[in-house]
């Protein structure tokens, strides 16, 4: 989508958009800085809530959110049911060798956005994990464009198996990468 396209697709210039997206991240992170933090969920808080309850959970502070979040700098910014969309700033601490962000920070931040969207379709007591993952680079991206979304969105969920696309996407509408994924879908094992 180029910035015109944009522009009459959303009723607002890029910078508007921009602004938005900042002013969201900045909410939902006092949110969640106010609340758990950091950290991984304990199995008493996880037990009989669906992926989509738990994604929820985090979004309010009320559960941990992963580390690596704060380790690649990007943040879970919405899901419902079989969506989750991921936020993310490219920095230098990103960078390959030739200056550009490294493939595996738009892989890791498109498989959160797939594997979410994956999470908010199982019930209670399922959980998932990659099995597959593919990822099409199709724009560099550098830390001189400040936010990218990856958009997740359930394609398939079965009682063994998911799949779900995403697609990397900056605040102007320009596309830097797509992904697909296939996850195995299986039981927990119980709380004790």
């Amino acid at each position: 989508m180029d910035k015109r396209t944009h522009l009459q697709s959303t009723g607002n210039p890029p910078s508007v958009a921009l602004q938005a997206w900042l002013d969201e991240e900045q909410a939902i992170m006092a949110r969640l800085d106010a609340g758990a933090g950091p950290g991984v969920a304990r199995p008493e808080q996880v037990a009989g809530r669906s992926g989509l309850e738990l994604m929820q959970a985090m979004l309010r502070g009320e559960l941990p959110y992963p580390p690596i979040a704060r380790t690649l700098d990007f943040m879970l910014i919405s899901v419902e049911e079989g969506r989750a969309i991921f936020q993310g700033r490219p920095g230098p601490a990103h960078l390959n060798p030739m200056g550009g962000v490294h493939g595996g920070w738009f892989a890791t931040l498109l498989d959160s956005a797939l594997g979410c969207a994956v999470h908010t379709s199982l019930p209670p007591g399922r959980g998932y994990t990659t099995a597959e993952l593919s990822v099409n680079l199709v724009k560099g991206l550098t830390p001189s464009v400040p936010r990218v979304r990856a958009e997740g969105r359930v394609l398939h969920c079965g009682r063994q198996l998911a799949t779900a696309d995403a697609r990397l996407v900056g605040a102007d509408g320009t596309l830097y990468a797509h992904a697909t994924t296939t996850c195995l879908v299986f039981e927990l094992p119980p709380a004790r």
